[in-house]
């Protein structure tokens, strides 16, 4: 916030409403960029202290600071804009935690029994069990499907962290195998990995992008496997016209404030068809407890709490038409930079409907580039930059360098552009053409 404060003193810039979705907002993100919005100081001021009171920039924002040139607000293109997503529902998320704060059900109150029954029919399965982790969620499959001490569990290593963590967490041993180039499980890698041990594998949807899950799903059958997805990334995204969180025997979200349907705060959830599974995850996300005085099977608290069950609710009204927004700027950025050569541009294949969670390209100099960017005012992120087998923590699963070739390539190309809701054609067109000057330069 200071930084920002610093750089609009002796300036006369303001933040004009935007009546029009083809019109610029203000992002806190370093450089300059090229859309300029003029009006009032006063109504910067009392603008910016009302937004800024009720969105705190340092997590909605990424990127750097607001920069000014010649008494006029210079934005960029911010990698995620959490602010602009709630401003928009404020009142009906005001509205939806006033109904739980008059009632007063703050742990299973009905808006959880409600987030659940819908999130079952987005998923089309049978069942849903919000819980307070994504996390939690595969580590409460694992343990519900008896899977522990003793077991070996696969999945990948390019992942965020937790999808081994949980297998940690569970008490089962994480062995891994190499992505293809689409960073998803390579199923010619994995018959290799199974041993006598092996008990499930968890291919990952990442970037909100399906596995293959045929090959995976026919390998597990004949080998006596669970298959459980991690679709922390992946709500709304199809395999073969099936919503993911449908093909194996549970898919387990995130609801993280990051994700493409996301919580005010954390949360996660498991879909399934197995009315037992479900059963047994409902009671140990509650210490196990039949009622108030039996316990049947020890368990954790990991309940999704109210309010953000009545969050949920709101934001899932408007789910369908964010991620064909999402779906519509991956097409655009597709177009805009198809003739980049030094860019490799993630694709969608016949049989896969992505959700785009994030919108990964492979770039050359790619360090570079997203310094580039930056100084444009362009966020960018990179997911992940250090793969799971060459973290400090994975060092007591025996793998190395070298082990996971594609994984380690990828790690040192891999970058996410800008792709929200907010982002239309006039923020697609200043990504490209900043990347395109980088690599004319």
């Amino acid at each position: 916030t200071g930084r920002m404060v610093s750089c609009l003193k002796g300036a006369t810039p303001c933040l004009a409403p935007r009546q029009a979705r083809g019109e610029r907002r203000v992002h806190v993100t370093q450089g300059v960029a090229r859309t300029r919005v003029r009006a009032a100081p006063w109504v910067t001021c009392t603008l910016l202290s009302a937004l800024l009171s009720l969105f705190p920039p340092s997590i909605c924002h990424t990127g750097g600071s607001l920069r000014t040139v010649n008494g006029v607000i210079d934005m960029g293109v911010s990698y995620v804009d959490i602010a602009a997503q709630h401003a928009a529902l404020r009142e009906e998320l005001l509205l939806a935690a006033g109904r739980v704060i008059d009632h007063g059900q703050f742990v299973f109150g009905p808006e959880v029994e409600r987030f659940e029954e819908e999130l079952a029919r987005i998923c089309k399965v049978s069942h849903a069990v919000g819980l307070n982790s994504g996390t939690d969620a595969m580590a409460l499959v694992l343990s519900a499907l008896d899977i522990g001490p003793g077991d070996e569990v696969i999945t990948v290593p390019n992942s965020f962290i937790a999808s081994v963590g949980a297998i940690v967490q569970a008490g089962a041993t994480p062995r891994l195998v190499d992505v293809k180039d689409d960073g998803n499980m390579d199923p010619e890698l994995l018959e290799a990995a199974i041993t006598s041990r092996t008990r499930a594998v968890i291919p990952v949807h990442l970037t909100g992008k399906p596995a293959d899950m045929d090959p995976i799903l026919e390998l597990a059958r004949g080998r006596g496997l669970h298959v459980i997805e991690d679709a922390a990334q992946a709500v709304l995204a199809e395999y073969r016209g099936r919503p993911v969180g449908s093909i194996g025997v549970a898919g387990c979200f995130s609801l993280h404030p990051l994700k493409t349907l996301n919580a005010c705060g954390d949360g996660g959830a498991v879909t399934t068809d197995d009315a037992e599974l479900a059963h047994r995850i409902m009671l140990a996300r509650n210490h196990g407890l039949k009622t108030r005085d039996e316990v049947v099977r020890f368990g954790i608290n990991s309940r999704l709490d109210t309010i953000q069950a009545a969050f949920l609710l709101v934001k899932m009204g408007h789910l369908h038409a964010w991620t064909e927004a999402r779906r519509a700027a991956a097409n655009l950025y597709r177009k805009s930079l198809a003739n980049l050569e030094q860019l490799r541009l993630p694709q969608e294949g016949p049989h896969e409907r992505p959700a785009y969670h994030t919108f990964v390209v492979r770039a050359q100099r790619r360090d570079e580039l997203k310094a580039y960017l930056a100084s444009r005012g362009i966020g960018t992120a990179i997911h992940y930059p250090v793969p799971i087998h060459l973290q400090e923590a994975a060092r007591d699963l025996g793998y190395g360098q070298g082990d996971f070739p594609v994984s380690e390539r990828l790690a040192g190309e891999i970058l996410s552009l800008p792709i929200h809701p907010g982002v239309g054609p006039a923020e697609v067109e200043q990504v490209s053409d900043a990347a395109r000057a980088f690599y004319a330069a």
